[in-house]
């Protein structure tokens, strides 16, 4: 029989270190799956962790899509140190594509054309008002009818699926796109500024590293911040302190809808410069991922983006230069996130044990 124990003392090292083991660990699951599939292990482990980072092009690649991971993960911490479980970020990402891009859209066909240090704020707070606005519903319903904001977050990413398929293939779509479902593309008076010539990396990375400095200075140097974790950590204490969990509550969504809209405008306007049913590709949820591997801790979300960056970069490459399936890379990210719970559980728990007799008794 076994049993699981409390440890008196978690080690801090192992606590820093679990997430590469974990890594490590998913490596070489990863090899032994390869091997299953009939491929040479270690090409495809250079394909997912060595290729994408062999040239300045596949670099700026990775940095593009660590972006939204990264935003949207900082707003994901900040919940769940509150203990608010906000699982529809994918949802208020899609909301701040709508915002974001309707914003560039308008300005494209009413054939505005604004200087770029006017029309980036405008689609910045087109964005983030469309994440907190998709962010306040779950606050509303948990507020004021005990919700489960799992649930409701979780239910309303398919809602904003729909809406914006609504969008696309009505009011928005184009007239000269030969059927297809998306917008018109934007002007170019609407992109954002890349940041190295020749590549598709734009400011949105300076937005990032920017948002993980302040989320960092919030969490942990300001009043506010700490009023937050103390709710999530011990809420009894916080409501003797007399710190209001309905406040909490707001607070955590409206920063976490909010950051992941402005990772959906970023997007729309700096990737594709169009909106199609297919930008966000589960963006969000990935997102998740990021937040626990990077220890719910903004730092940590950089590395942890970046490497779920790679992840995915990878497994692009790998499905066109050697014939992979493209689920290996949800399949590894879930086995990345698996491990690092058992990492963690074994920190804090160590297994004991028993005999029969003793687990009789």
């Amino acid at each position: 029989m076994l049993k699981l124990e409390p440890r008196p003392q978690p080690s801090r090292w192992m606590s820093v270190a679990s997430p590469v083991l974990a890594l490590v660990l998913t490596a070489i699951l990863a090899a032994g799956l390869f091997a299953a599939l009939g491929k040479d292990p270690v090409q495809g482990l250079s394909m997912y962790f060595v290729v994408p980072l062999s040239s300045l092009r596949q670099i700026s690649e990775v940095l593009l899509k660590a972006t939204p991971l990264i935003i949207i993960a900082l707003g994901l911490a900040v919940c769940y140190r509150s203990d608010v479980w906000n699982i529809g970020a994918e949802g208020q990402y899609l909301l701040g594509v709508l915002g974001g891009g309707g914003v560039a859209l308008w300005l494209t066909t009413q054939g505005l054309v604004l200087p770029k240090i006017v029309v980036v704020p405008l689609v910045v707070i087109g964005g983030t008002l469309g994440g907190m606005a998709w962010a306040a519903i779950v606050a509303l319903l948990r507020d004021r009818f005990n919700a489960s904001e799992i649930l409701v977050s979780l239910m309303l990413v398919y809602v904003a699926q729909q809406l914006v398929n609504y969008m696309v293939f009505g009011p928005w779509k184009d007239p000269k796109g030969f059927g297809f479902p998306q917008t018109r593309n934007f002007d170019v008076s609407t992109w954002l500024p890349n940041l190295i010539p020749g590549t598709r990396l734009h400011i949105g990375l300076l937005f990032a590293l920017a948002l993980v400095a302040l989320t960092w200075v919030f969490m942990f140097r300001i009043y506010r911040g700490y009023q937050l974790q103390v709710g999530g950590l011990a809420p009894l204490a916080a409501r003797y302190a007399g710190f209001s969990s309905s406040a909490s509550l707001w607070t955590a969504l409206m920063i976490s809808g909010g950051l992941a809209g402005l990772a959906g405008a970023l997007d729309a306007v700096g990737t594709l410069q169009q909106i199609n049913p297919h930008l966000s590709a589960g963006l969000g949820f990935t997102a998740i991922i990021v937040c626990f591997v990077g220890r719910l801790n903004p730092l940590g979300i950089v590395f942890a983006g970046l490497l779920l960056s790679m992840m995915i970069i990878g497994g692009e490459l790998g499905q066109s230069r050697l014939g992979l399936p493209n689920a290996l890379t949800g399949v590894f990210q879930g086995l990345l996130l698996v491990l690092l719970l058992a990492c963690d559980t074994l920190i804090n728990y160590r297994i004991r044990v028993r005999s029969a007799l003793a687990a009789a008794r």
